[in-house]
């Protein structure tokens, strides 16, 4: 296990049929196929096609299928994906109560017994929305206090149902590294500080990493000096942004983890974001696709 994924797995209902997606989820596949041994922990229904599909795609990219927990009262979560004329914006239709709001702590802290820490624990603030996975993912998220080796990376992840101050505050106050988008560092800012120095400073980050879309992105230190940036890439054909975001942070946390410098790994999680675009749903179905960014997320590495 190089890295802990907690979070929901749900079906994305696109106008042109289901995919499988969930922030959480979409990460913990792309580290899959990038090369690395992430452990997603989360829960789906029992025996519900939207179960299957999800199951089906873990198994798809090898990963490990001891931290899925199956419910055999909650049916797994699906969400509408709302289109906007050339995929460039899109919005969640989220249905509630179901299966990762059921997330059970015992099983997952038995499974973690007796094994090393995690590289990096990623989180977001989605799968909090019900108390019973809130407890259990702040408990979860606990565990791996600043100081330890294990890196904590926030995928804020503002949706209807958890984008709240208080439930901000906690998971910012438990990260190391927070990545946001655009529209939810503005509420940040709104919520606690003036400016992005204060925000560091106030929760203790050590990085801020800014996804701007088509306008690129842009990387913070603690003290809120900008380290890198880059400008958006030009697309061959945009078929979808569902996802991008968190092709980023996968591409950014493996070549990271193997020790590139900075600046040559958030362009190249541009690039490989940039290519998710152009692709239905989080990510593309040709398992060749990935070929070539494992390839390029080794020799980030050396």
């Amino acid at each position: 296990m190089d890295i802990l994924v907690l979070g929901e797995a749900l079906v994305d209902e696109f106008a042109s049929g289901p995919v499988a997606g969930g922030a959480p989820f979409n990460l913990a596949r792309s580290l899959a196929a990038l090369g690395l041994a992430p452990l997603f922990v989360g829960r789906i229904g029992a025996a519900d096609p939207a179960g299957a599909l999800l199951l089906a795609s873990l198994r798809r990219f090898g990963m490990d299928e001891s931290g899925l927990q199956c419910d055999a009262e909650h049916a797994s979560g699906r969400v509408r994906v709302l289109e906007s004329p050339g995929g460039t914006d899109h919005r969640f239709v989220i249905e509630p109560d179901a299966a990762w709001d059921h997330l059970e702590l015992a099983p997952v802290r038995a499974l973690l017994a007796g094994r090393p820490a995690p590289r990096a624990l990623c989180f977001g603030t989605l799968a909090q929305r019900a108390p019973v996975s809130r407890a259990s993912l702040r408990a979860l998220i606990a565990d791996f206090p600043r100081g330890g080796e294990t890196l904590r990376y926030l995928d804020l992840n503002l949706r209807e149902g958890a984008d709240d101050p208080e439930l901000a505050a906690w998971n910012l106050a438990h990260a190391d590294w927070l990545k946001v988008n655009e529209e939810e560092l503005a509420r940040l800012l709104a919520w606690f500080a003036p400016d992005v120095p204060a925000l560091m400073a106030r929760f203790g980050l050590q990085r801020l990493v800014l996804t701007r879309g088509a306008a690129g992105y842009a990387c913070y230190d603690a003290a809120g000096r900008c380290l890198a940036e880059g400008p958006g890439l030009p697309l061959a054909r945009l078929v979808d942004t569902v996802g991008a975001g968190d092709g980023f942070s996968a591409m950014l946390l493996a070549a990271h983890l193997q020790g590139r410098a900075l600046p040559a790994t958030l362009e190249l999680a541009n690039r490989y974001a940039a290519a998710l675009c152009e692709a239905r749903g989080p990510l593309p179905e040709a398992d060749e696709f990935f070929t070539a960014w494992r390839s390029a997320c080794r020799q980030q590495g050396g």
